[in-house]
């Protein structure tokens, strides 16, 4: 209990840095949320979304979960997505994994892991799709990197073709999709370039991306 009265504390310290750093932050925050970014992630907790960014609360709206996947069984990640693009009127969705993700390493293992297996199983889905590929790497390690860049442009296309998304692109909505990647060693962020912004582009985005990864 002594540790969590520590995270009261340091939630006062905070709140009183905020204001005093930009008097009427709070008041103003607890108005409105107008941001035009929505962040797809990884909920490992060496990816703060809004840190990594450099974007205050309020202007980034965001979803997380194991290896940043989406599922169109997943009615949280749809509601979020959803919210998103109806209400909010975001801009852009950004799918963003991480290397050294530990469900796409964990995916890739032959191991019993109990629940979550069930979850992995759509990462392993990635892998089977692009096996020879994966195969014929023979570091462990870049082969572990390789599917995790795979696994962000495949969840790309999986938002590109949810109705959520596919009904804003009709209705002439201003959305566009992108999918990058963190490096948890040095802290950057790396665009792996499948960036859709119309149905009738996503395909040749995504295609292409993926042949790039493949011949780097």
């Amino acid at each position: 209990m002594k540790f969590l009265s520590q995270l009261f504390d340091n939630n006062k310290q905070w709140a009183i840095d905020v204001e005093q750093q930009e008097p009427g932050f709070f008041k103003s925050l607890s108005e409105q949320q107008k941001p035009e970014y929505l962040w797809i992630g990884c909920a490992d907790s060496r990816v703060p979304a809004n840190e990594i960014v450099g974007l205050k609360p309020g202007e980034l709206f965001v979803h997380r979960n194991v290896a940043n996947t989406v599922v169109h069984t997943d009615l949280n990640c749809l509601s979020v997505i959803q919210y998103a693009v109806d209400v909010l009127k975001v801009k852009h969705i950004i799918v963003t994994g991480h290397y050294g993700c530990g469900g796409v390493n964990a995916a890739m293992q032959n191991g019993r892991f109990g629940l979550i297996d069930n979850w992995l199983r759509h990462i392993k889905d990635v892998q089977h799709k692009h096996q020879d590929h994966l195969k014929a790497i023979e570091s462990e390690g870049k082969r572990q990197d390789r599917l995790t860049e795979l696994h962000v442009i495949e969840q790309v296309m999986n938002v590109a073709q949810t109705s959520i998304v596919q009904d804003a692109w009709a209705r002439g909505q201003e959305l566009q999709l992108h999918s990058w990647i963190y490096s948890v060693g040095d802290g950057m962020l790396r665009d792996l370039k499948a960036n859709m912004s119309s149905s009738d582009q996503a395909l040749e985005s995504y295609q292409e991306a993926v042949a790039r990864l493949k011949d780097s």
